[in-house]
């Protein structure tokens, strides 16, 4: 059966083109150069596909996209001219198959068409075995979970991966947006190209445009090879980007232009090089957020979240716990090679149900990743999972939470008439917060006491650049017992008369005699030894205590002349 497709653009000489095109990849096409032409043909005939301009003489292609996106699974495409991808956008999120821009490029049209083909092919193939088409198959051993929220998000799926639009996934870190990118791609006509994934959180900044455009031959320091970059190695196929708000903005630029205009440029190159590639982008994080404090574009935010899915929980999807658990036992067993496959008992899978997974999925993996390795028998009881002990569900946790909104609330309102009573209890509670603070500081202050330097032989504590430890005769008597233990109190510098211990500052409205730079490496020549002297001219304690290192310390010793073996 011959493939027919309509074609609706009020630029004749454009009309003709691509009739021709058609005609040569072996499609029958009508041309209609109105929004009423096309609709009358649209009527009286059955296409494979639609092409349409955006704008027409009688109305808006978007129009004919809403009209034949909600009455048929047809693909549509739209035609658009430079500065019209808000256009675009909206055309796709009503349900448009693709968009190509104008001045129309015959090989982007030729792939645009034989993506067309290949989800008309895919339709036919589910039509004629609705029940198990391998679509479905894949979804449904690929995805696991038959839950409430799960239905809607399998059939979405199966709309988006016949589309090419940019696909937003927005979830919670450990749901599954890898697990979800790679469906779409493998079940869109994109499946035989590659699926390319990319951490925009690992790669340095600085390495950014190397790794997603690629580098030229000596085009800098290090470049002993030509690279195909992330885009090339995706062309034909979809590229992924997980964590895109890790992003800097420099970079934010960069990949919109590639994005809109499908072209890059290699770094050293002097042409730019078409690609054919599906932006698929997912992060955890709020990016209408980021987009208003500024830390994200706002042009690329629209131009990546055309369609957006948001992936569920796992507390929001607890049903699917128990059938979850076991596709993962059975790949622990099958991975680890164990000969009896292990299982949950009753009580360890209504527990799992009532855990509150922080980590979702992935976490879910884990803890039975641990529980395999704990349990002696294939059998994972309660004990074997490590979680903390209930004594009731989850309806119990939430009417307890609603029990201490409600007091509460009645707090608040009984704030404007305070008794006696509630006066001693908020005294009280002051008390026992100042008794928690001081043991709390009292414990960090033992910590850092004991945290010596590597370097260092013994107990002794040296004072800051600002303050000076107390003379023995100054402080009550201890026994010899309580003496290594005895932390000792540090008060403020008392400088003798002829003793420097901070900036010596010029007089008021006097500048240095003999410059900055000698002024400067004066005082900092005063600072290294006073803190040498404090420290016994021990060269390691000195260089810790004036928060350097020890060689940066031995470089300003030499650079400012002071002798190492002096003991004064």
């Amino acid at each position: 059966m011959t493939t027919s497709a309509l074609v609706v653009d009020d630029e004749v000489d454009l009309c003709r083109l691509m009739q021709i095109t058609l005609t040569k990849m072996g499609i029958k096409s009508d041309v209609a150069y109105t929004l009423a032409q096309a609709r009358s043909y649209w009527q009286d005939n059955t296409y494979d596909f639609c092409l349409t301009d955006l704008k027409l003489p009688d109305g808006s292609g978007l129009e004919l996209v809403k009209e034949i996106s909600n009455s048929s699974n047809t693909p549509i495409a739209v035609i658009t001219a430079h500065g019209s991808m808000d256009l675009a956008i909206e055309a796709l999120k009503l349900g448009a198959f693709d968009f190509v821009n104008k001045p129309l490029e015959l090989p982007r049209l030729r792939q645009l068409v034989e993506n067309a083909l290949k989800v008309i092919h895919q339709d036919n193939g589910a039509q004629a075995t609705p029940e198990s088409s391998p679509e479905q198959k894949m979804l449904d051993a690929r995805l696991i979970g038959e839950s409430a929220v799960m239905h809607p998000l399998k059939n979405t799926i199966l709309k988006l991966a016949r589309s090419q639009a940019p696909v937003f996934l927005f979830g919670a870190s450990g749901t599954g947006k890898e697990v979800v990118a790679r469906l779409i791609h493998d079940l869109s006509p994109r499946r035989d190209g590659s699926f390319v994934p990319v951490n925009c959180g690992a790669i340095p900044s600085e390495l950014m445009e190397s790794e997603f455009f690629g580098h030229k031959k000596g085009s800098f320091t290090g470049a002993v090879a030509d690279k195909q970059g992330l885009f090339q190695q995706a062309n034909g196929g979809t590229l992924f980007l997980d964590e895109v708000a890790d992003l800097p903005l420099a970079m934010q630029v960069k990949l919109l232009r590639a994005i809109q205009e499908k072209t890059v440029r290699a770094i050293g190159d002097t042409k730019e090089v078409p690609v054919d590639i599906r932006i698929l982008s997912a992060t955890h994080k709020d990016l209408s957020r980021l987009v208003q404090d500024g830390a994200f574009r706002q042009d690329l935010y629209y131009r990546i979240n055309v369609i957006e899915l948001k992936l569920p929980t796992l507390n929001d999807r607890r049903d699917d716990i128990p059938v979850l658990a076991e596709h993962f036992l059975a790949m622990i067993s099958a991975e680890w090679q164990l000969e009896i496959p292990p299982s949950l008992t009753r009580e360890a899978s209504e527990r799992l149900q009532r855990h509150d997974f922080a980590g979702n999925v992935r976490e879910l993996r884990n803890l039975l990743e641990r529980a395999v390795t704990l349990a002696e028998t294939s059998d994972i009881d309660i004990s074997h999972l490590g979680l903390p002990d209930v004594s009731h569900d989850l309806k119990d946790t939430q009417a307890h939470s609603n029990a201490q909104q409600s007091n509460h609330y009645a707090n608040e309102q009984n704030q404007s008439q305070p008794t006696t009573q509630t006066m001693s209890k908020a005294i009280e509670n002051r008390a026992q917060t100042l008794q928690s603070d001081s043991e709390i500081t009292a414990v960090k202050h033992k910590q850092e006491t004991t945290n010596l330097h590597p370097y260092r032989t013994n107990t002794q504590h040296y004072p800051s650049m600002i303050q000076r430890s107390v003379p023995n005769n100054t402080e009550p008597s201890t026994s010899s017992s309580d003496t290594n233990e005895k932390v000792p109190i540090h008060r403020p510098i008392q400088p003798k008369e002829n003793e420097t211990t901070r900036l010596q500052e010029p007089l008021d409205g006097q500048l240095p005699a003999q410059g900055l730079e000698h002024y400067l490496q004066e005082q900092e020549k005063q600072l290294i030894i006073t803190a040498l002297k404090q420290t016994g001219w021990n060269k390691t304690q000195a260089a810790e205590l004036l928060g350097t290192t020890f060689r940066s310390l031995r470089y300003r010793m030499k650079k400012l002349e002071i002798a190492e073996d002096q003991s004064e």
